[in-house]
């Protein structure tokens, strides 16, 4: 059964499985505010992580990024298709972990989210599709081009927002006070 599948029927399904499972869980569909928007830039607000992208989509495309090459290391005679579906059915996996009771009290201890309670389901998707552009980009930009846009994400956001994939990365693992400090005081 699993050879007919298609890996592109495989990533809808773990995309759509992932959406209806966060629905069952509770999660809102879309923002609480009643309304879309393609970028929502104010990091501190109870829109964030609601709509289509905001500071954390560059994070999503950097992971894109990481599982293409992690997966060009350890499966590279499966096709780029089922290499796509792995890394979507993790993302995914991520998604539903960040979005889980712990994982969100955990943000708001540690971090400088006080005002997060989960993403919107439709952020959720909008971030699986992030990364998917993500492996996309790094299936046909040459090493070197794949890693200046994550250095050039990295700093952009450090700059502009306190905050990015290594530093949320670190500070949900390991909270450091004075970067704590100096992310609250933007």
């Amino acid at each position: 059964m699993i050879r007919r599948l298609s890996p592109a029927i495989v990533l809808v399904g773990i995309i759509l499985l992932t959406a209806a499972y966060l629905l069952w869980i509770g999660r809102e569909p879309i923002c609480k505010c009643g309304y879309v928007k393609l970028w929502h830039g104010a990091v501190i607000s109870a829109e964030n992580s609601q709509h289509l992208s905001d500071w954390y989509t560059p994070s999503h495309i950097i992971h894109g990024f990481l599982f293409f090459g992690a997966l060009w290391l350890v499966a590279r005679k499966l096709s780029l298709g089922w290499r796509l579906a792995i890394a979507t059915f993790v993302e995914a996996a991520w998604e539903i972990l960040e979005n889980s009771d712990a994982v969100i009290e955990r943000y708001r201890t540690v971090t400088i989210s006080l005002d997060y309670y989960g993403d919107s389901v439709l952020n959720v998707v909008a971030d699986i599709l992030a990364m998917i552009l993500g492996f996309w980009l790094a299936s046909r930009l040459p090493v070197w081009a794949t890693v200046a846009l994550i250095v050039l994400f990295e700093a952009a956001t450090i700059f502009i927002i306190r905050d990015g994939l290594a530093l949320n990365v670190l500070m949900l693992l390991y909270p450091v006070d004075w970067i704590a400090e100096w992310q609250a005081a933007r």
